[in-house]
């Protein structure tokens, strides 16, 4: 099985940014706002306005991508808490109703409602929620609700720990993820989320979070950011500053996915990282949607690049392709069970 851990619904109906329109129209004319959440969306309209990631998921051979709302979409930063609360459970509804009409094809993972400055713990009700009773699988988190200023306390910071405590409870992970930028000096998908991705990374490394969260798993997404690359920088900083090695500090806890647009990126992920922190992923129709002109192929058909990476075992490419994701996504290894599709552990137990 093929599970690609990192897919945005980027093709949503009309009828949501039109809601999101009137919603911000709202902030300056009271009377533009809308109404109420129904967005008068048919299921036949989601179906069909999923049908890019569906012939995809054929043509490419991945078999289940586990979805959230568009990153760039989730605008922390804009507006006011309270619209932000009402745009999370609006989106969030949207991704349960796809998923629940296509559970073959798609996971739910939500956003949560952040604003700037407002406590984490505001979170928990929307976590509790999609969970408990929408069934997602895990949570999109953003280091940085203030699109590219970065004025929040790292991710190590105690003002984080009541989402923390709740996501072990839950057993859900985290993606670490940024949304769109304000900052017009950091381009969005281009600089601010490889930023957040490094910058999350360094911040887990300069802490001990996972000394108070032994249970806590969060995925670094874009390949890791600059991650990969420096990773000789960063053991060598975790060394300077008197900190166990990676593999003990952080690799128990933080995982890496494949969404690296070229085959000697993820030759070096596969080369420094270990394969038990790599899960596959594509972000396929995000942010990169076109052609390369040098292979005639998308770009982010990423498993074209794990399937040429020559140095895997059968047993690699397993983890990476499907036991990875199970591990690190408990919620959703037991709703494939449930479905008549165990992992390989238990099928050896």
């Amino acid at each position: 099985m093929i599970i690609d851990i990192h897919g945005h619904y980027t093709t949503e109906p009309a009828a949501l940014h039109a809601f999101r329109d009137k919603q911000l129209a709202g902030l300056a004319d009271p009377g533009r706002r809308p109404k109420g959440t129904d967005l008068g969306i048919t299921d036949d309209q989601l179906v069909k306005s999923v049908q890019p990631q569906l012939d995809f998921q054929r043509q490419r051979g991945s078999d289940l991508t586990i979805f959230s709302p568009r990153a760039s979409g989730m605008g922390h930063h804009v507006g006011n808490e309270a619209i932000g609360r009402e745009w999370c459970r609006v989106s969030n509804d949207l991704i349960h109703r796809v998923c629940t009409l296509l559970p073959e094809n798609f996971a739910a993972v939500g956003q949560l409602p952040q604003f700037p400055g407002a406590p984490i713990e505001n979170c928990i009700p929307e976590l509790e929620r999609i969970v408990n009773e929408l069934g997602f699988v895990g949570i999109n988190l953003n280091p940085d609700p203030s699109g590219g200023y970065w004025k929040t306390p790292p991710l190590t910071d105690r003002s984080w720990y009541p989402i923390y405590e709740k996501m072990c409870e839950l057993e859900v992970p985290a993606m670490i993820h940024v949304t769109g930028s304000c900052n017009p000096a950091v381009h969005f998908t281009g600089a601010h989320y490889i930023n957040g991705d490094t910058t999350a990374f360094m911040q887990l490394l300069q802490g001990n979070l996972f000394a108070d969260f032994p249970e806590l798993k969060f995925v670094i997404p874009h390949g890791g950011g600059a991650v990969p690359f420096h990773w000789g920088r960063y053991r060598g900083i975790a060394q300077d500053m008197k900190k166990p090695p990676l593999e003990e500090h952080l690799l128990k806890n933080v995982f890496f996915d494949t969404c690296v647009y070229h085959l000697p990126g993820i030759e070096l992920m596969t080369r420094v990282v270990p394969i038990d922190n790599i899960l596959f992923a594509s972000e396929m129709l995000g942010a990169v949607k076109g052609i390369d002109p040098r292979t005639g192929h998308h770009y982010d058909d990423t498993k074209r690049y794990v399937d040429q990476v020559k140095e895997l075992s059968a047993e690699e490419r397993y983890k990476i392709f499907e036991g990875n994701a199970r591990r690190v996504y408990p919620r959703l290894d037991r709703q494939l069970a449930r479905r008549g599709q165990p992992g390989r552990a238990a099928l050896h137990a």
